[in-house]
């Protein structure tokens, strides 16, 4: 479930997809997301966009078009810095979010197969 909104939330962090086969733009590496959890007027704006209950700024707008591909090849296009980030933003929303959090994964997780590699991901570390 938590690498569902990784790899969601790491794409707040980016914004622009080069080519189908290249890395995701680094171009928002450096967004504060200590200011985005801090605010729930920021963080709720990026959730209703990926939700189309808003209007989406242009990293949201591209947070959202890039997001099918980055559950799909589960963030293999995405940085450190990106992947970090997504964990950092996912922790928060399933400790303090979670109404959001769900609203998030009943959109991109309809059948739970993320959820599902995330659980056994789980498990495979807890048993090392």
């Amino acid at each position: 479930m938590k690498r569902v909104a990784l790899l969601f939330l790491s794409v707040f962090v980016i914004s622009e997809v080069c080519s189908e086969s290249s890395k995701y733009t680094t171009k928002y590496d450096d967004v504060d997301l200590d200011e985005i959890i801090k605010s729930d007027r920021l963080l709720k704006n990026y959730v209703n966009c990926l939700l189309e209950k808003g209007k989406c700024t242009p990293d949201g707008a591209e947070l959202k078009k890039v997001l099918p591909d980055a559950l799909l090849t589960e963030c293999s296009k995405c940085s450190e810095t990106q992947k970090n980030g997504s964990k950092k933003i996912v922790r928060h929303l399933i400790d303090h979010k979670r109404d959001w959090w769900n609203e998030l994964e009943a959109k991109y997780d309809k059948d739970g197969t993320y959820r599902k590699k995330y659980e056994q991901e789980v498990k495979e570390k807890k048993s090392k």
